[in-house]
């Protein structure tokens, strides 16, 4: 284990960066407070005695360069990812430490393939985004479905949420995401991403029992769109939401989070299901929990400690799925994810 060593959590304070900090401090670790917002990283430090607080701004890298000193990596949780990725990779790639974040954005994402891969490649980093409940968990179980296979004709990943109440920063985020795009909405075809004005549709997804078939909202495209396919050549991945988290993320009304336990976990479950194709043969796998927001935490916290004690299959930017064992890892998780592969079932109809 990696216990005792120091990761330092840019965006500390949001709602997302809190779970985070407290799933290190779980493992052991000990985490360093990071941020721009110097009375926010107080604040949360004073409810918790003991952690460093690092004020950084990702226009000042010397204050980034400060905030990472001594830290054995970094998880940058502070969005919108458009503006905050690009310099907290820099920052990592310049102090040698691994890099792992919980970016959403599908742009944003794609861009930290694009821009940094040659150079990690080149300097043995390790660089990982999206390690979060979107990008990183559907490329997992995705990646665990598809066992032997290293290409596929077909990908679908439904989300079945019992409801969606946005963070500040998942609204921060989309309305970032929707002005690069100018309007117009996302989808993985072709080999690529592609961009269209087409109306989302509602179909029908068999989710297993006790879910069962419900009605979700077609290409409701998540992060899935650029992890998934860095490692595994499949032309067409689709993804779905259901149509009551949909509307409570899309609605200006939808309060945020409301917490229901100790944990600060809210009350929403989630459901979800991939389905891997190639030729006629599916693969299925699906994983249940709570808290969308809550559960990315264990999944960084785990990251971290595989990245940190080697038990890796590449470097470079990669996605979860080529960097770890996923069935392993996904067992890891336990009791927050509860996943199992099942026969293979239809797609969306």
């Amino acid at each position: 284990m990696a216990a005792g060593q120091t990761v330092t959590v840019y965006g500390a304070y949001g709602h997302t960066g809190r779970f985070v900090v407290g799933h290190l401090r779980e493992r052991g670790f000990v985490p360093v407070l990071a941020g721009r917002d110097a009375g926010r990283l107080k604040s949360l430090a004073d409810g918790h005695p003991g952690p460093q607080v690092r004020p950084a701004a990702v226009d000042d890298p010397s204050s980034l360069d400060a905030a990472l000193a001594g830290a054995a990596a970094v998880v940058n949780c502070a969005g919108p990812f458009a503006t905050t990725a690009g310099p907290v990779v820099e920052a990592a790639l310049r102090a040698r430490i691994p890099y792992v974040d919980v970016a959403a954005e599908i742009e944003a994402n794609d861009d930290t393939f694009t821009r940094f891969s040659e150079r990690a490649r080149r300097e043995g980093a390790v660089v990982l985004p999206a390690m979060a409940f979107y990008g990183g968990l559907g490329d997992l179980l995705a990646t665990a479905a598809a066992g032997d296979w290293t290409t596929a004709d077909e990908a679908h990943i439904a989300y079945g949420l019992s409801g969606w109440e946005p963070t500040r920063g998942t609204r921060l985020a989309g309305r970032v995401s929707a002005e690069r795009r100018g309007g117009r909405r996302v989808r993985f075809t072709g080999g690529r991403l592609r961009y269209h004005d087409d109306e989302l549709s509602t179909v029908t997804w068999p989710f297993p029992e006790p879910l069962g078939s419900r009605p979700v909202v077609s290409e409701f495209t998540m992060a899935d769109v650029v992890t998934l396919p860095s490692h595994l050549a499949v032309p067409e991945v689709r993804t779905y939401m259901s149509t009551e988290a949909a509307a409570g993320v899309t609605s200006p009304d939808t309060p945020a989070p409301t917490p229901v336990d100790g944990r600060g976990r809210s009350a929403q479950t989630f459901v979800v299901d991939v389905v891997v194709r190639r030729g006629t043969e599916e693969r299925r796998a699906v994983a249940r929990g709570q808290d969308i927001y809550a559960v990315t935490a264990p999944l960084a916290a785990e990251a971290v400690d595989r990245i940190l004690t080697g038990r890796i299959r590449t470097t470079g930017v990669a996605s979860a799925g080529a960097l770890f064992d996923a069935p392993g890892f996904l067992d890891a998780l336990a009791p927050h994810i509860v996943w199992e592969r099942l026969p293979g079932a239809g797609s969306a109809a």
